[in-house]
Parts: C-alpha cells; structure tokens; sequence
C-alpha cells in the first residue's frame, strides 16, 4: 500500500518505523530536520563536546513501555537520569524537594509555620488524590477541587500548580480549569503520590538525536525534509497530498502525524464537521525554548538546585517559566552549567544563550478529554488516519502509542 506520513516527530517516525518494511512510505516533513522535539544541540567547548537535548529529555521505566521497546529494537543505549523539582522566585523563597537540605535550602523555612503547612498540605494531596481516582467519573476542575480540599495558598501556588504547569508547559492560571482527575492520574501513574517506589528516570546515550538517526536510517531516501504541505483532497480512490511548491501526489491513506491544529490547517475546507469538532477541543500553546550556560536562572542557593527549576514571577505572563538544569538531567561533565529555560529569553546573558527554539505543546481542558476519547470517530475514517502525543498525556510515549495504533491497522506491530 502507497502511504503519505506527514509530520516527521516521534509520532511520524514511529509509524514510519513500522509501516516502511510492508508498504511503500514518503514522509513529509515541514522542518529542515527529523525529530520534533527530539532536538539535540552540539556544543563544542575548549575542552570537549557536549550533546544536550532541549525538547525531550527524559523517560522512565515504568510509564514508557512503548519507547522502550524502540529504543531496544534499535539498538539505542539510555542512562539514568537526576529527576527533581524544585521552586524559586530569584531571590528569598526557594527550595528543591529532592531532599531534607534541599527542601530547607532557605534555613528560615525550619521555622517558618506557613512552609510546614505548606508540605503538610502535599501528604494530604495525596491521600485525596487516591480517592478521586477511586471515585471515578470525570471529576472537578483542579480549581474546584482545590478549593474544596481547603488547601493553603503557598501549596497551591508555590508547589501543586508550578509543578503541574512545568510538567504540561502550560499557563500557571490554566492549572485552575485543568482536569483535576486528567492531573491525579498522572501523578499516580508516575509514582508522585507518594515518597517511594518512583520509576527510575533516563536519558538517550549522546542525546535524543541518536535514536532519531537510527530510526530514520531504513527509510532516509523516503523522507521530504523542508517539504510543507499545504493541501490534502480525499476521495474514494486514495489521497492527493500537494506539498509546497510541488504537484500534488496520490497515495492510497495518509497519516498525519502533526499538532491537531496543524492537521486541521492542511485539511483545510476537506476537514469534516467531526474532525473539527474533535482536533478543535485539543488547542496547542507555543512556549519558547532557549539553551544557554547563563547560572543566574537557577536558583540563588546551590542547594536548592534541581533538574526542574520552576520560576515563580510576581506578575503572570501566561507561559510556564522553568529551567532544566541539563548537566543533572543528562549527567553532563562540563566546565560550565548548560541550561535551557522556557519563556524568560529577557532574563538570561544575551552572551551566555546558545540557540533559541520554538516548540508548541497541547493545551488540556476538560473538553480536551473528551475529545481524546473519540479518536476512533475520525481516525481510520475517510483514509485518513491520526497520530500524535496530543491524544493522550502529551508526552514521548504517547507518541510511540498512537503510532502503534495506527501501525496496527495495517497489520504492523512493534
């Protein structure tokens, strides 16, 4: 069978992977690179060269079994990761909740009532976090549910929304609307309920561009880099894909394998009344990336250092603003501190930056939720098929799953 992959990140490459032996695939791809947000950096010092990610970065061993199997299938070495959160406003309040030192980084915070209640508030989160997944049902908003649980303002403000906006890239305010179960099941399903038992956390040896060039090897001369599409026409005898500047090219399905949004875009007036519907509820937010060796965004005491660095500013920006410390994420040995920080280009050395980068991620709302549950009312449908992380956390392994469930409608599997 003859067909048309559009979108050439984890996503598309996975279905790319497992397609390309049984059928005849060309992959689209709208970038000059392979990849998505597997983007890695060379950076070359004085004194060695250093590969660090800036989109995906980490995996773990429990809620990745899809990637894993991947990564095994090709040969792909991974290494343990540092896994850590931490909060700092850049001055007075901070801390890294790794560890007793880390957690009191600010000393004053031993006797400091409000912080105690603070962590309090955390054991007694998870306890009714457990009972909300027990309830089952859709559930509050994680506002209301909050509100609910009278917790304290530092908890929610200074822990539980920093920690989720940082995990979703999204707006600190969007937290309040976010589904409260959507967060709980995620934080169960990665051993953030509790205080053991959490997954071993890692990285791809040589960073995340080794196994994109190891997946993309087989089927290099089927790919159209800095090929964009801008139209697709359906019909009962196969797909006619125009990319830019190019005549259109017939196929017999096609997989996109892109943002909602950008799947709607290319279906254009042939997107259907349910395709809009459903790809519509599912919104994509840009955040901007920027990999730099500037110490002044991690936080003021060395102790509270951790992988994950959130930014607490006193007026809002409606962007998450964070910065992973890439040395303890990666295991880097290097003469200076590589960081990549999103949304807070203003703040950091304009010497001290390395590359900047544009990426996009889902947006989750409780019609978001709902929509991911009809993915079978469009996908398969009208030989059109739909991958993509944003049907399910948003996240790697979310990718390698819904490529596997388009794979296995043509008979592949991983």
């Amino acid at each position: 069978m003859k067909i048309a992959i559009v979108g050439a990140g984890i996503s598309g490459l996975a279905t790319a992977h497992l397609l390309q032996q049984r059928h005849e695939i060309t992959v689209f791809e709208a970038g000059a690179t392979a990849g998505g947000h597997a983007n890695t950096v060379r950076v070359d010092t004085e004194d060695a060269t250093h590969h660090v990610d800036t989109g995906f970065i980490v995996f773990n061993d429990r809620n990745y079994p899809n990637f894993e199997r991947l990564l095994s299938r090709l040969g792909v070495a991974s290494q343990p990761s540092d896994m850590s959160f931490g909060v700092s406003d850049g001055g007075d309040f901070e801390y890294n909740g790794s560890s007793p030192n880390g957690l009191f980084a600010k000393r004053a915070h031993l006797v400091t009532p409000w912080f105690h209640r603070m962590m309090a508030d955390l054991v007694r989160f998870n306890g009714h976090a457990k009972t909300l997944l027990a309830q089952g049902g859709e559930g509050p908003s994680l506002g209301h549910w909050l509100d609910a649980g009278g917790y304290s303002r530092a908890f929610v403000e200074r822990l539980i929304v920093p920690q989720a906006s940082a995990v979703w890239s999204a707006d600190p305010r969007q937290m309040w609307t976010f589904p409260a179960r959507f967060l709980v099941e995620f934080f169960a399903n990665h051993g953030m309920l509790g205080f053991a038992k959490r997954p071993q956390w890692k990285t791809v040896v040589g960073g995340s561009r080794t196994y994109v060039d190891a997946i993309t090897r087989p089927f290099a001369a089927r790919m159209r880099l800095d090929t964009p599409v801008t139209a697709i026409e359906r019909d009962g005898d196969g797909v006619s894909i125009t990319p830019r500047g190019g005549q259109a090219e017939r196929f017999d399905e096609v997989v996109l394998a892109t943002h909602s949004d950008q799947a709607l875009r290319m279906l254009g007036a042939e997107a259907t009344d349910r395709e809009h519907e459903i790809l519509g509820a599912i919104p994509y937010q840009p955040n901007e990336a920027v990999l730099h060796t500037d110490r002044a965004l991690l936080p003021r005491r060395r102790r509270a250092w951790a992988s994950w660095n959130y930014h607490l500013l006193p007026e809002p920006t409606g962007l998450t603003t964070v910065t992973y410390h890439m040395n303890r994420l990666q295991a880097l040995s290097a003469d200076r501190e590589f960081c990549v920080t999103l949304n807070r280009a203003e703040a950091i050395d304009p010497a001290k930056v390395l590359r900047t980068i544009q990426y996009a991620h889902p947006v989750f709302t409780p019609e978001g939720a709902v929509a991911q549950k009809r993915h079978h009312e469009i996908s398969g449908r009208n030989r059109t098929h739909f991958a993509g992380a944003y049907w399910h956390w948003g996240f790697h392994e979310d990718g390698v799953a819904s490529a596997v469930k388009v794979a296995e409608r043509f008979g592949a599997r991983l």
